[in-house]
């Protein structure tokens, strides 16, 4: 896999961040012979090729522009998306949580727009392994082609397979052998124990759950099945400073809830956990519960097919580019 964030001076294909006046971003792709425009002027991209990353550029309108690599969060913040993506944030505290590290065997559903993907891929490293299922082959477009583009090819190590993980999970990896599953869906609980059997004992399964009915439902579900010790839930919320001499204060916004995680270990079978003392509560659900986690309900937003289709076009045009790139630092490397 080649480095997401090459060193040396900027070529064509490269993507750069570029902060104009007042901070405002632009990110674009180096192209022989492309342009910038803003209200501000033009800034020319052979004006970046050959510079270094950090460098500072002057529009034909004499305002200056500070051009950087984009770092993970920013190219995930910026790249096309068929579907929503998983905040940065949220993509740390799994890699955490669940604890993916280098060489793991990893399970994701689903790929989404390849948000995820792209942290899972740099967690697991060169010798592990990402499955990961999409049932839109829309939105597995999507994320090929971002994850193209970040890496410059698509890795070894990952596949993507078209279909729903309950039913084609055992037909991708032997039972007992996954490390780590990450479920991004509507529906956990529906694919719960494919999961148990997939997972090697001692291993974790983590759910970015929307609502806080989905994240009740999944955990009673994992609760209930017995193949799993008791599960932990937890949101992230990031607030930013304001940091300027005395002036010290929060930000006036913040990203605060995006979505719930919930994690619980596989046992091994046969386990029997010590009993977790509780309170009563609800665990039982009537037809209006389940009425209420139905994916309109949920807020399951609906992007129309020729928008997706755009956004697989964007990500398609993107990846080529990044291709070039990966093809010139390989032709410079063997010149030298």
């Amino acid at each position: 896999m080649s480095s997401a964030r090459p060193s040396g001076p900027f070529r064509v294909g490269d993507r750069v961040q570029l902060t104009g006046p007042k901070g405002k971003l632009h990110t674009t792709t180096l192209r022989d012979g492309g342009e910038l425009h803003t209200h501000h002027g033009v800034l020319r991209h052979e004006q970046l090729i050959g510079s270094p990353d950090g460098s500072v550029h002057t529009n034909s309108g004499g305002h200056d522009y500070l051009a950087l690599r984009p770092l993970l969060r920013d190219f995930v913040m910026s790249m096309p998306r068929g579907a929503a993506i998983v905040y940065p944030k949220d993509a740390a505290m799994i890699v955490t949580q669940a604890d993916i590290f280098p060489g793991a065997v990893v399970v994701e559903a689903g790929v989404g727009s390849g948000a995820l993907s792209l942290s899972l891929l740099r967690a697991i490293g060169p010798e592990g392994r990402l499955h990961s299922f999409e049932r839109r082959e829309e939105f597995a477009d999507v994320a090929k082609g971002n994850v193209e583009t970040f890496f410059g090819e698509l890795p070894e190590t990952w596949s993507v397979h078209l279909g729903d993980l309950a039913e084609e999970l055992e037909n991708v990896v032997e039972p007992g052998t996954v490390d780590r599953v990450v479920l991004d869906m509507l529906a956990p609980w529906e694919c719960m124990e494919t999961v148990a059997e997939a997972l090697t004992p001692g291993g974790v399964v983590i759910c970015y759950i929307a609502t806080a009915t989905q994240l009740s439902r999944v955990a009673e579900h994992i609760r209930n099945l017995g193949m799993f010790t008791d599960p932990e839930a937890s949101e992230t919320m990031v607030r930013g400073w304001h940091v300027e001499g005395l002036a010290v204060r929060p930000d006036h916004r913040m990203v605060a809830h995006t979505g719930f995680l919930l994690t619980a270990r596989r046992l091994a079978p046969g386990a029997v956990p010590p009993e977790v003392k509780r309170r009563a509560s609800k665990t039982s659900f009537s037809d209006a519960d389940v009425e209420a986690w139905t994916p309109g309900a949920v807020g399951d937003r609906q992007i129309t097919d020729k928008n997706l289709r755009k956004r697989v076009r964007d990500a398609e045009k993107h990846a080529a580019a990044a291709r070039i790139a990966a093809a010139s630092t390989q032709f410079s490397e063997e010149e030298n």
